[in-house]
């Protein structure tokens, strides 16, 4: 059943998106994600953007932005547009939250972990009923959508925890960093995208960015998450957990065995890096790709 959050965006001009983190190179997980959203963008003759998610620098690895770039040449990727850089973004995501503020659409929260911990993990949204408001803090959203489900492209009808999908989550930390959630709502938007395909990883954040797109009043993408790669149940290959760097110089190799972890048909692999995703695009098929959260791999 289609969620009405959702819009019909089959006559609007394709744009995806493959946005990697530089807090690491990119591994063989990052490179199935950078696939499955190209051979999606380009088999519906769309646009694929390269966006970077440079805004939380404790995590950030320096070089890892231009790394990242040179490896997706190396496999061949053509992106349209210059790369958008999140941290050049910063002055609209402020004035959002100001925006949000003067509106009684957010609030201060000076909650620890602990302190939510306390609560049973779930923020209560005490500090919005303080009668003195505090006036610093980490900044946390009015979440009056509580958007609890919505329709997968693959995965089909997602459902989450109603005490999930009601909480007023963290849209600016009270390190002064700006919240992923806030962040990608409003660079997917700026950017057009009208599909994003990620990992599975972030399927329930999707209820969450739903509920901003709501608030802002603007028209969310559809939504298409692939299977994880994982080495054990629930572990999944991240840069968090020093995944291998994917190999540059023998690309072949790795395209074709993200092609078979997607569920598509090999290819050529004596051709051009050009051809071989050329060849991709013509043959790939949504229907073939597993609807499942994860997938083991050998390590």
């Amino acid at each position: 059943m289609p969620n009405p959050l959702t819009p019909f965006l089959a006559n609007k001009p394709y744009v995806g998106r493959f946005a990697p983190s530089p807090s690491g190179a990119l591994h063989f997980g990052s490179l199935i994600a950078a696939l499955g959203s190209y051979l999606r963008a380009r088999s519906q003759k769309g646009k694929w953007l390269i966006r970077i998610e440079d805004i939380d620098p404790p995590r950030e690895i320096k070089g890892a932005a231009d790394e990242i770039l040179r490896t997706l040449e190396a496999y061949g990727f053509e992106w349209d547009n210059s790369a958008l850089y999140q941290s050049q973004r910063t002055e609209a995501y402020q004035a959002q939250i100001d925006h949000l503020l003067t509106h009684n659409d957010a609030y201060f929260c000076q909650c620890s972990r602990k302190h939510i911990q306390a609560m049973g993990g779930v923020y209560d949204g005490r500090c919005h009923r303080l009668s003195k408001p505090h006036l610093s803090g980490a900044v946390r959203i009015v979440n009056r959508a509580q958007v609890a489900q919505f329709n997968d492209n693959l995965m089909g009808e997602i459902c989450v925890d109603s005490h999930f999908a009601a909480e007023d989550f963290i849209i600016k930390r009270s390190d002064g960093l700006y919240a992923y959630q806030l962040a990608v709502v409003l660079d997917d938007a700026y950017q057009g995208i009208t599909e994003v395909v990620r990992g599975c990883d972030l399927i329930e954040a999707s209820c969450r960015q739903l509920s901003l797109y709501q608030t802002f009043g603007l028209t969310a993408p559809e939504w298409l998450h692939l299977p994880l790669a994982c080495l054990s149940p629930g572990f999944k290959l991240s840069k968090q957990n020093h995944a291998q760097a994917i190999d540059k110089q023998y690309p072949q190799k790795s395209l074709n065995a993200a092609l078979a972890f997607l569920g598509q048909a090999p290819v050529e692999a004596q051709g051009s890096l050009a051809h071989m995703l050329d060849q991709a695009v013509a043959q790939f098929q949504l229907s073939t790709i597993p609807k499942q959260p994860e997938i083991l791999i050998e390590s």
